[in-house]
């Protein structure tokens, strides 16, 4: 759990987020909440409940960012699901508690993880024990007895025999030299022969898996791949894949499941966050009951008991949703947050408004983030060897050109730096493989020249179909 200050995570937000100081002061509160809970009485910690955010403001300002950045500094499990994919009970769609299943799974996957890089040496330990024998066949038992074969001399009581501490000593010797060549890398590409495990055969069971089923396609797959036996199958591969499959296998056979699942349960139930995008979709629009907007308010109410806390069925068990965070996000261009049902937003105490992005915003976006989009595409041209170069100039440009057209059309913030790139960067990209070793220095004229056309067609585009 992350015991960052809300001050240290607004700037750690503020390395890959421009602006929107708001929206990261109320979720840096809420982050730092739930430190501050796990720090009370037992009695008193399940009294104490999130206060669920919503923000609003229109697409491409940072509302997803924020959610997704917050799960990454606090360690949590995170899902993004959209809320207009929803139906209520009855309706051919996604179950809303499907929502909770899908965290449940990023959080057995979280914590498998973080078991995996704890066993990692041990079991690459293991595995180079298994590809050491591969290579070298332990040899056979006798319990320092000799077999007497009649005829033989050398065999039983009738010959010499042999000092078996000096055969040991070899076959030491022996392993101890191929396994300081196996670290070496010296034996990567030799080829040995390994059972496998086979997991084909179970794909037909994906046919179950459509709208509305995920978990019983699921629970079918699991449960058919469980009925029999498990099958392996020879494959001859070098000893640098041998390894990899080895180590794979070891891990599986260390991790404890049921620790896992245990763990992730708490963590989920404690530390996990839902973020719910186009919330305002499910929103009723003045009463209308007719037509599309005829399940809105049956999807509200499907969610509604898991935001205010119910207990949810996992195929990993039941899980809790009391102390789940949930951060709804939308536009509210045409509905209101007031649109929604009563009670859910009840269960959603904080709203902000995040701001609209300006000139000043789009230039910080491309030159503060430390991969912010001229490092992408510098770094990307550079694979070709062309250099590029952009000066202050032209970023300003480029950024009062997205604010002008965001103005003028549909404002679809900081997702139209993508597209002002892409036209500005078209030529060069194009004809990078031929430029190798030069040079393309971009200035203001420049961008305002092969903007040009992007400036002169924003008002004839809405004519376009």
């Amino acid at each position: 759990m992350s015991v960052l200050t809300p001050q240290e995570i607004v700037a750690a937000l503020d390395r890959n987020i421009v602006g929107q100081t708001e929206a990261k002061r109320k979720v840096a509160i809420a982050l730092r909440n739930r430190w501050r809970r796990r720090q009370l009485d037992a009695a008193l910690q399940e009294e104490v409940t999130p206060k669920n955010i919503i923000l609003i403001g229109s697409t491409g300002v940072g509302k997803t960012e924020i959610a997704r950045r917050l799960a990454k500094l606090a360690d949590a499990p995170f899902i993004k699901v959209e809320a207009s994919k929803f139906t209520e009970v009855g309706y051919v769609g996604r179950d809303c508690e499907s929502m909770i299943r899908e965290l449940m799974e990023v959080g057995i996957n979280l914590v498998r993880e973080e078991m995996q890089r704890d066993l990692a040496p041990q079991a690459k330990a293991n595995a180079d024990k298994r590809v050491l024998d591969l290579l070298l066949p332990p040899q056979p038992q006798t319990g320092g007895q000799k077999i007497f074969k009649p005829g033989d001399p050398s065999s039983g009581d009738e010959g010499p025999a042999r000092n078996l501490r000096d055969v040991d000593d070899a076959e030491t010797r022996t392993r101890e030299l191929f396994e300081r060549k196996l670290k070496a890398g010296e034996l990567d590409d030799r080829e040995v022969e390994l059972n496998v495990r086979d997991n084909g055969g179970t794909s037909m069971m994906q046919v179950f898996s459509n709208s509305g089923m995920e978990e019983m396609g699921m629970n079918l797959q699991e449960l058919f791949g469980k009925m029999g036996p498990q099958r392996t199958k020879r494959r001859k591969v070098t000893v640098a894949d041998a390894r990899k499959i080895l180590e794979q296998e070891e891990l599986d056979e260390l991790i404890d499941m049921d620790a896992v699942t245990k763990h992730a349960a708490n963590r989920v139930e404690n530390d996990g966050i839902v973020f719910l995008d186009e919330i305002d979709k499910i929103a009723g629009r003045g009463g209308q009951g007719h037509g599309p907007d005829v399940s809105r308010e049956g999807v509200q109410r499907d969610i509604l008991p898991i935001v205010e806390g119910s207990t949810v069925t996992t195929k990993y068990g039941p899980i809790k949703t009391d102390h789940i965070l949930f951060i709804a996000a939308g536009a509210f261009h045409v509905a209101k947050v007031s649109d929604m049902i009563p009670e859910l937003q009840g269960r959603f105490p904080i709203r902000v408004e995040l701001n609209s992005l300006e000139k000043a915003d789009f230039a910080r976006i491309l030159r503060e983030p430390k991969s912010s989009l001229l490092v992408q595409y510098r770094a990307l041209l550079e694979t070709e060897g062309v250099t590029l170069e952009i000066g202050d100039d032209a970023i300003d440009r480029i950024a009062e050109i997205c604010e002008h057209v965001n103005n003028e059309g549909e404002d679809i913030g900081a997702r139209r730096l993508h597209t002002i790139m892409e036209c500005l960067l078209e030529d060069i990209s194009f004809d990078a493989a031929q430029k190798f070793g030069e040079t393309f220095v971009i200035d203001a004229d420049e961008v305002t020249r092969r903007l040009a056309n992007v400036m002169e067609d924003r008002d004839l585009s809405q004519y376009i179909l």
